[in-house]
Formats: C-alpha cells, structure tokens, sequence
C-alpha cells in the first residue's frame, strides 16, 4: 500500500549570513506545509519563520565538532562551504532528527520552491530510494533519499570519503563521486547507459531525471535549445514561466542570475523584500524580485 502523504525533511546547515532572498524562500517553504525543513545555523533565526521550517543555532565549530563525533573524523574545514562534501552523509550524521521521516534530502537556499507535492507524489516516491532533479548526477541543488539504514551508510562507498571529507578542498563530492555510486558510466550515448544502469542496483533504486530547474547553466531547456526563461511568477505556491505556459516546476534555481546579473546590483531593502515576500505573488528576473 502506497503511504498518500510520505514525510520529508530536509537537512540545512547554513552559516555565515542569510542571503536578502531568504523571506521569499521561506515563503515558498511555508506553501509547502507538510514538507519540513531544519536549519542548523548561527545566522539567527530568520523572521517570520514558517512553522514547517525549524533552526536550531548553532556555531559552525560546534557543527563540526557534531560531524566529526557522528563520522569518527576530523572535520575541520576553514570555509562552511566545505559542508557541501558531506551532504551524502547527512542521514546518519542527523539520523536522531529523522525519526518518523520517509525521505531526508539536502539542497541549496539560492532558489525558490514550487508545488513540490505536485512533483513527487506519493506514486512517484513510492518507487525508487533516491530522486536526483537531475538526468546524469546528483543535484546538490535538490535531492531526496529513503531513509533507511542503507542508504544513509551510502555514502562510504565513496573512494576515500574521509581523506576527502577532512581536507580543505571542496570537491564537489555531493554531485560527484557521489553520482558515480549510482551512475556508471555516465557519458555513455543513452543506449549504453541504460544498458550499464541495469547491471548497477542502487541505479535501479534510484531516478534520475531533469526537472530543468537551473536555466541559463550548461543543461539545455526542454525543447533541446538554449532559449531559456526571462521571468519567473511564484503565485500562492506554484512555479510558472514566461516560455512554458501554464506548465509548473517543482522548483527554480536561480544560481546564474545570482552570480552574474545579480552581484552587479546594490542589495535590496530589508524591509521592502519581507513586504513583497509577504504577498501572494511575486516574479522573479534577471533584476531580482519584483511584484507579480
């Protein structure tokens, strides 16, 4: 029998400073009500906090020292950055957070959340172990993992996971050495890679497939082009565009315009943002946020 409402929480540590956007984060956290986040961080907690959305506060030495009791490391690093290396291990380093939980996940802040029921339903959850938004690896961005014994212990299958864990690189092992436990072979032409998937079985538990949540990057649009979205409308929880109709997403990433467009621009009100978060309808471009 299908659970009709599998519980998810995701996993976020986040330190240093909140970024301007994170009012309209939360708000599409909040218009996701039976979806649970928790924040492990020493930014303060955040106004108007959803009530699916808990922080505890926490140094970033202090989460270190966690990490490295729960992993048996030493995890040290200079930059919070680091933390994206360890994602695949956030199951078992916050394993007594997940208890009741069908699914734990970690992701990015630097996006705004769609209807992200309407993406994976209890159907779609009920098939596989890990769900990837994207088609040939892990999505740092967004990803969803059962929470079982086995996979949260996945993620030592990595080669040399704690050399790796403990230096001062980042490696990026969240969407690569942690793909290659479930992809093999990934630049294969699809024919082969389907073929060489079937041999693998934690490839069989697991889905792989683009969401295009991240225009403007190297994956080209649904339509095989790069003629990406100008303009996303967020209204009352659902994810529109200005290319694809009345089509949602479960989600929209909006890293490139942050790196590009938007580091080219003074950082908006503090209060002005809360306002407009506020509100049931906003748009986002290349300019930042403005009322829908």
């Amino acid at each position: 029998m299908i659970n009709p409402r599998p519980r998810i929480l995701f996993l976020m540590p986040y330190f240093g400073r909140w970024p301007f956007w994170m009012p309209f984060f939360l708000e599409s956290c909040r218009r996701n009500p039976d979806i649970d986040w928790l924040f492990f961080s020493d930014c303060g907690v955040p106004d108007n906090l959803p009530p699916n959305v808990r922080h505890e506060s926490m140094s970033f030495a202090d989460y270190c020292a966690l990490v490295s009791q729960r992993l048996g490391i030493d995890f040290a690093p200079k930059a919070a950055y680091k933390i994206c290396d360890i994602r695949p291990a956030f199951g078992l380093i916050h394993a007594d957070r997940l208890e009741g939980y069908d699914f734990w996940g970690f992701g990015d802040i630097d996006l705004v959340y769609g209807d992200l029921r309407a993406y994976f339903t209890a159907e779609r959850l009920a098939k596989h172990d890990l769900f990837s938004t994207h088609e040939r690896r892990i999505a740092g961005h967004l990803c969803l993992i059962r929470n079982n014994d086995h996979q949260r212990e996945l993620f030592r299958k990595i080669k040399n996971w704690q050399e790796r864990f403990v230096d001062q690189q980042h490696h990026a092992l969240d969407e690569g050495a942690f793909t290659r436990i479930f992809l093999w072979r990934k630049n294969f032409p699809e024919p082969l890679f389907k073929l060489v998937g079937k041999f693998n079985p934690e490839r069989r538990r697991s889905e792989f497939t683009e969401a295009f949540s991240t225009p403007g990057g190297v994956i080209k649009w649904h339509d095989g082009s790069h003629d990406f979205p100008t303009c996303w409308y967020w209204k009352d929880g659902r994810l529109t565009n200005d290319l694809d109709g009345a089509r949602t997403f479960p989600y929209f990433h909006f890293v490139c315009w942050k790196r590009n467009e938007w580091s080219e621009l003074a950082e908006p009100d503090a209060q002005a943002v809360q306002a407009l978060a506020n509100e049931s309808s906003w748009l986002i471009d290349a300019t930042g946020f403005h009322r829908g």
